[in-house]
């Protein structure tokens, strides 16, 4: 699969990367991250325009995350429980994003497009906690600015070794979310904590 959409993106470009990722993170299995990387390659090939390519995975990524936000704005978790199983939403991965969104609320859409697992099931989540239209496009478009800008980059400044890097790129995602998931810990506490301590 993973060759099939490297050989996608290069025959057929922009559009290649709108699509891939549209389909992506709706919750197709497409390897969003290799995706980008590769185009952040071929960017420094001199292959990709900069903006165009940027401007493709960006609306892309929206797009897909906008679709996974008005079915579940929609449909709600009992049709998503009962036909998510195409899009590879199971119901206990459908109900462990429901909860990690309600524990972190927005900052979910924003984070989630870099957990493994997480990215698109984060909107679904949203929509289904019916989150307003422009509290939801303000989390999660930020957050596509800031993955697509990443992945982007990390493609272009690595060069010729975006493939040797890229094959370990699901370890240091994990360890991400791992230093993220303890400065949200962390965080929560002090509030609880400072909240405690204040006089009332």
């Amino acid at each position: 699969m993973e060759q099939q959409v490297l050989a996608w993106i290069a025959h057929y470009g922009y559009l290649a990367i709108f699509f891939l990722l549209v389909f992506g993170v709706i919750g197709l299995p497409i390897p969003d991250e290799t995706l980008l990387t590769f185009s952040g390659y071929l960017i420094y090939k001199g292959d990709f325009s900069p903006p165009l390519a940027f401007v493709a995975a960006l609306a892309g990524s929206a797009t897909g995350i906008t679709i996974s936000y008005v079915l579940g704005r929609s449909f709600g978790l009992a049709v998503l429980h009962r036909y998510g199983k195409y899009l590879h939403l199971t119901p206990e991965r459908l109900d462990r994003a429901h909860a990690w969104f309600e524990r972190i609320g927005h900052w979910a859409l924003t984070l989630g497009y870099f957990i493994p697992g997480v990215r698109h099931l984060t909107a679904y989540a949203a929509g289904i906690a019916k989150v307003r239209p422009h509290q939801f496009a303000i989390f999660a478009y930020t957050g596509s600015i800031l993955w697509v800008s990443t992945f982007l980059s990390l493609g272009y400044f690595l060069g010729e070794r975006w493939e040797a890097v890229q094959k370990n790129i699901d370890r240091y995602l994990i360890g991400f979310s791992i230093g993220i998931a303890i400065l949200l810990a962390a965080y929560l506490i002090w509030r609880k904590w400072r909240r405690a301590s204040t006089p009332t």
